[in-house]
């Protein structure tokens, strides 16, 4: 009966709204009928559906009461499968274009002397998690904090291991949380959501969140046969599965729930997972900071980044529009918004953006460098700085570590030379894991045995507090790898990478050497913008180009938790494909640039004085030709 007055429900809802339901696939809210009015979300809470089935409606005194299916919920009207294949969810689709390097997700395990960037995505210089044995259940268990879920999220049960697979149902699928970007309510906290993940709460992640629903109890005890559609009584008090309750006033009179959705998103939603900040003792706050200048103009994170129902989102950098099938890529740039590009009709000034002129910039600068490299990022320095990250450093969880020594050690800005060669600011990580290595190849060690293996060699007692490096000896690595010969496969020989280098044994003896596959990984930035008075050049050439300059010289530490190897460096000109001899020289020959102009204005006048009295004398005698003079 309930069910039928769901289905019942919903077809009164598309009756009401008086909009033209499509013909197809297309749902009732995939496509607008032009107005700019927000719909109201007054529907039922559908609980998750078994087998290809639908979920049924919820009502306030079931027994027991159920996390509602996102899935279900928003996908009664919304083409679920088709915003799952958008940026935030599609990374484990191998058809989908990886795109220019991003923010990786970063394993960081001080205990096993490991810090390494992973993405489902091609992107060079990372590593897969299938590498490192981390399967989607056990990625879910470590990056699911900082999910929207969707993509691997709903990948649990298809698991080599029958464990596994047994246990997503009882932890369920991390749906794509919807409320996560569209909740409109000040009482939606994305930090509920993340504190269920370790709990192996997936499926009761978004309830806990919203501002509907709490949830107790956790999965991460229970059997892999438990049924949460029929909770059990345990006689140890330590073992409590969750449960919902729903908070006074979420049902209407028809049993009902009220969504406070907002179409475009606010700041804050994004900011959970795309916040940084500068870690430093003597900078660790960001009310010390000044804002993004398009955030102080009044823009919005979505003004810029925009997607349709397939949540393609436009990222903002130059040449996007290649491999996006977004149509504003190729305007959402900092160029195409400011300068526009070659259309038939002018779209340069978007959001009354200024059109810049740059007087007195050598073009050569434009095919150079990013519009980033002079507007966005801090000031360059004598050395980087390190940042933490949302992503890296699980900022905004509840309990998070506020250490500013806390894995993974990410710097920032290095200037460094992208894939169309051009110069750009980037963040940068240096890896270090254990691997193996079969001629030029080296792969990750699957964790679990690294972990197994390191606890012989790394003293738990001996990891900071703070999270940082405990201090690796040279002696520790020639141990680690003497255990980790049993583990690699004939042919493969266990090695250490750290520091850009690459440690192995040979004849007993720990050597090292540089390697591409220890080579450091990094992402571009664009935030923050400065205002273009605060643009690297704004005062004079010398901002860049001078002996000391950041831009060039700066030096980017390399980060090991080798003791021997923390004091190296390299010059920002290292990632930027420059020699640095003929660099230095050329920024030294910026000191005799004033006196050049003086003397080019000096010798200039003595040339025009020159020429001045040689045109005299010729109107002389010009003259004296015509009054018949010889």
């Amino acid at each position: 009966m309930r069910k039928g007055l769901t289905y019942f429900t919903l077809l009164s809802l598309v009756a009401v709204a008086g909009s033209t339901v499509c013909l197809g696939e297309e749902m009732l809210g995939d496509v607008t009928d032009g107005s700019r009015a927000v719909s109201v979300h007054l529907i039922p809470l559908l609980t998750e559906a078994e087998q290809d089935g639908e979920g049924e409606h919820i009502y306030p005194d079931d027994e027991p009461l159920l996390p509602f299916s996102t899935r279900q919920t928003c996908g009664a009207c919304h083409s679920y499968e088709t915003i799952n294949t958008g940026r935030h969810f599609n990374a484990v689709d191998p058809t989908s274009p990886a795109g220019r390097t991003g923010h990786p997700w970063i394993l960081a395990e001080p205990a096993a002397a490991t810090q390494i960037p992973l993405s489902y995505r091609q992107w060079p210089q990372t590593f897969n998690p299938d590498m490192l044995g981390i399967t989607p259940a056990k990625f879910v268990q470590l990056f699911g904090r900082h999910m929207p879920g969707g993509g691997v999220g709903e990948m649990l049960e298809q698991s080599d291991d029958p464990d596994e697979s047994l246990r997503a149902y009882v932890t369920g699928p991390l749906e794509i949380n919807c409320l996560a970007c569209h909740a409109g309510h000040y009482g939606y906290y994305q930090a509920d959501f993340a504190s269920e993940i370790p709990r192996g709460n997936y499926r009761w992640a978004a309830t806990s969140a919203s501002e509907f629903g709490s949830v107790t109890g956790s999965t991460t005890k229970l059997g892999n046969m438990y049924d949460f559609q029929v909770p059990e009584v345990f006689d140890d008090p330590l073992i409590r599965p969750p449960a919902v309750t729903y908070r006074q006033g979420t049902f209407d009179d028809k049993e009902m729930v009220l969504f406070d959705i907002a179409y475009k998103i606010a700041n804050q939603r994004c900011y959970f997972c795309h916040s940084s900040i500068d870690a430093t003792e003597e900078h660790p706050e960001k009310w010390r900071e000044d804002e993004d200048v398009h955030l102080g103009a009044g823009l919005t994170c979505v003004d810029c980044h925009r997607n349709g129902l397939e949540h393609n989102m436009t990222r903002g950098y130059e040449c996007e529009w290649e491999t996006s099938d977004n149509p504003l890529a190729a305007v959402s740039s900092c160029k195409g918004c400011h300068l526009g590009n070659d259309s038939e009709v002018p779209v340069a000034g978007r959001f009354a953006a200024p059109v810049p002129d740059h007087p007195g910039i050598p073009p050569a600068h434009f095919d150079k460098l990013l519009c980033t490299a002079c507007h966005s990022g801090p000031w360059p320095k004598e050395t980087t700085i390190r940042t933490k990250t949302a992503m890296a450093h699980a900022m905004g969880t509840l309990g998070s570590n506020k250490s500013v020594d806390m894995l993974p050690h990410i710097v920032y800005p290095v200037f460094a030379k992208n894939a169309q060669g051009k110069i750009g600011p980037h963040k940068l990580i240096w890896p270090a894991f254990w691997g193996e290595m079969k001629g030029s190849t080296v792969e990750p060690i699957d964790f679990d045995i690294v972990s197994s293996v390191t606890a012989q060699v790394i003293n738990r007692q001996d990891v900071p507090r703070s999270g940082d490096w405990a201090k690796l000896t040279d002696e520790q690595i020639t141990k680690g790898l003497s255990l980790f010969a049993s583990q690699v496969a004939d042919g493969g020989q266990a090695v250490y990478v750290t520091g850009g280098r690459v440690y192995k044994l040979e004849d007993g003896k720990l050597t090292s050497a540089e390697h591409e596959s220890a080579g450091a990984y990094l992402w571009p930035i664009a935030h923050n913008v400065r205002p273009a008075a605060q643009s690297l050049g704004v005062r004079r050439c010398e901002d860049c180009h001078s002996t000391d300059s950041g831009f060039f010289f700066g030096l980017v530490p390399i980060d090991s938790p080798l003791e021997s190897a923390r004091a190296a460096v390299k010059e920002m000109v290292e990632f930027q494909g420059l020699k640095r001899g003929l660099t230095w020289f050329f920024a030294f020959s910026f000191v005799f640039r004033p006196w050049l102009k003086v003397v080019t204005l000096l010798s200039s006048l003595v040339i025009l004085g020159v020429v001045v009295l040689y045109a005299l004398r010729a109107l002389g005698f010009i003259a004296g030709v015509f009054v018949g003079k010889d």
